[in-house]
């Protein structure tokens, strides 16, 4: 499936907050079974969201929303800026759960930590993790609470995040923001670099041709 390019970015901010929030959370372990990459953002959070148990072959129409999840109220329905606390994504390497997040339409997720492999999915996936120290992390839960609605603003180029009046800046290595921009995951990187890999399969094959007998 082909990566959006995610060069700046203004959205909701979702204000979950919780730490230590697992892949299997994010979504559930039944919709592994699905065999396409796409469709899955009816289903994140799942068991949250949703008052009856939920599978592949149960229409999510017929299901009854949990009232108190906040990704069933107006306005954070419509986020696309996830804020979470420590360790968010950690579990299983599963790129699924990105997949929900993605499909259900969040691009920035701004936390204190990340699950590394989650991280890397992440990336992989046109979804930027922009991690933040807990003091400002705590901020913006405290603005996106009070002022429901509110919109924060990130440019993956300039390595700056916006919301109100206030700015901050965050880490981004080179590769990873260059892949956010042009869309590309990590084939898509190589496959930027095929007329140089192709060079230097020839300059081995010139100097070490048993190798490729």
């Amino acid at each position: 499936m082909a990566i959006e390019p995610l060069i700046e970015h203004r959205g909701i901010m979702i204000p979950m907050g919780r730490g230590n929030i697992d892949t299997d959370a994010i979504l559930p372990k039944q919709y592994l079974k699905k065999l396409e990459g796409e469709g899955y953002g009816e289903y994140l959070f799942d068991d949250e969201r949703y008052l009856d148990v939920g599978d592949l072959d149960v229409s999510v129409e017929t299901r009854r929303q949990n009232p108190d999840c906040i990704l069933n109220q107006a306005p954070y329905d419509r986020g696309t800026v996830l804020l979470a606390g420590n360790n968010f994504g950690c579990g299983s390497s599963r790129e699924h759960a990105v997949w929900a997040l993605r499909d259900f339409g969040i691009r920035v997720l701004v936390a204190p930590s990340f699950g590394d492999i989650f991280r890397n999915n992440c990336f992989n996936n046109g979804l930027l993790p922009i991690t933040q120290p807990e003091e400002v992390v705590d901020h913006l839960l405290t603005l996106a609470r009070d002022e429901p609605g509110v919109m924060l603003e990130a440019d993956v180029g300039r390595g700056v995040m916006r919301c109100a009046d206030e700015t901050w800046e965050f880490q981004l290595d080179e590769g990873r923001a260059q892949a956010l921009i042009k869309g590309l995951d990590e084939i898509g990187l190589t496959l930027e670099r095929s007329a140089s890999i192709k060079a230097y399969e020839e300059r081995r094959r010139a100097i070490e041709p048993w190798l490729f007998e």
